[in-house]
């Protein structure tokens, strides 16, 4: 049995998580659950999972029959919670930025981390990666996309990869023209046609946002300068990705669009388990097809392999930027278009810096929130 923390537990790729640990009551035991302040979730996977350690950001009147449970508060409540719990793996879910510290905090601890937040590799790649070979712990990727790389990679024998070829389902706006684009509302950029993820994600996945961060995680994953990442829009959402090796020969990973798939592959590395997903009927399907990303409707795809080709504190300052303009956009502050303005803008007014340490990684978040927040109110709301 394999004990396990679940940071981020009651968002969709923690309860997915939760769902195999429950599945599989032999394999797994969830020690350690954490939220940012989804008490009520909280409490509810306490009393169903009986974990030792949770840990709340937003802190809150704990219930008598959950006072037995070692409770933590407040900005580092996980990472706290992570280290008192020395699980064997940790599943890092937490959204954004505030992931990356629960990310070297579990790698202090841990055995493995189950990687989930793709923020923590690009804003803090170099220290991560670094952190992750000098303690000798595993780094398993769950998103999808990485996942699917890695199933490919483990395939490939003394095959060398040429390219990795990540696939994006194009987003609630593929079709649309960019004066319709820019005009998007909140339900509809939240309508994704094959995937069913948190909000924060799925906007990204609108503006093509996220297919740029998944270019800068995959290449610290997997060690790939940029020129050797490919991106094509595959709207099926079937095929999670893909890698062509040397001798030109290409290897694709297959399945239903359901994260329980990469998590659970994750979770019992190196075997595999059944999650209980719905099969791939191939003869029922009517047709892959693949198409090249569009630049001019959807920037922010080419504004983030800049920030990877430029280095230092730029991925930093593409994911602040990104991150504060999509909380605008959610918030009904600003439209959906003033996001890759904002990006933009951000990345032109803030100066580039070395990161050497966590310091210099929110030195450079908070700049980057500082220039989009300025950006988003020249735009204001209609502009």
């Amino acid at each position: 049995m394999r004990t396990i923390a679940v940071l981020g537990a009651t968002g969709s790729i923690g309860t997915q998580a939760l769902d195999i640990v429950e599945k599989y009551p032999n394999d797994f035991r969830a020690v350690c659950l954490a939220a940012m302040s989804n008490s009520e979730g909280l409490f509810k996977l306490a009393r169903k999972f009986s974990p030792e350690v949770c840990a709340l950001v937003k802190p809150a009147e704990i219930p008598e029959d959950l006072k037995h449970i070692r409770w933590f508060f407040g900005e580092n409540s996980a990472r706290e919670a992570v280290l008192f719990a020395r699980p064997d793996d940790a599943l890092c879910a937490v959204v954004g930025i505030a992931g990356l510290g629960t990310v070297l905090s579990s790698l202090d601890v841990c055995k493995r981390v189950l990687l989930a937040n793709k923020e923590a590799l690009v804003t803090g790649g170099s220290l991560v990666m670094r952190k992750a070979k000098e303690k000798k712990v595993e780094l398993l990727p769950v998103d999808s996309e990485h996942s699917a790389i890695f199933q490919c990679l483990k395939a490939a024998g003394e095959n060398a990869p040429r390219r990795i070829i990540l696939t994006c389902s194009g987003g609630a706006l593929r079709t649309w023209d960019r004066e319709r684009i820019e005009n998007a509302s909140v339900g509809e950029v939240l309508s994704h046609p094959t995937w069913r993820m948190g909000s924060k994600i799925t906007v990204d996945c609108a503006s093509l946002m996220n297919k740029g961060l998944e270019v800068i995680e995959a290449s610290y994953l997997f060690d790939m300068p940029p020129e050797k990442i490919d991106v094509v829009i595959h709207p099926q959402s079937v095929i999670h990705s893909m890698v062509e090796f040397r001798d030109g020969a290409v290897l694709a990973q297959l399945g239903k669009p359901d994260m329980r798939g990469p998590i659970g592959y994750a979770m019992a590395h190196p075997g595999r388990i059944d999650y209980g997903g719905e099969r791939l009927d191939f003869a029922r399907l009517d047709a892959l097809t693949f198409e090249a990303p569009d630049g001019e409707r959807f920037p922010c795809l080419g504004y983030a392999r800049q920030a990877l080709k430029t280095g230092g504190s730029a991925p930093v300052i593409l994911n602040g930027a990104n991150e504060e303009a999509v909380l605008w956009f959610l918030s009904g502050k600003t439209r959906f278009g003033n996001i890759a303005k904002a990006v933009y803008a951000a990345l032109n007014e803030c100066a580039v810096h070395p990161v050497n340490s966590e310091e210099d990684i929110y030195t450079a978040d908070a700049l980057a929130r500082k220039c989009a927040r300025k950006a988003l109110e020249r735009l204001g709301p209609e502009a």
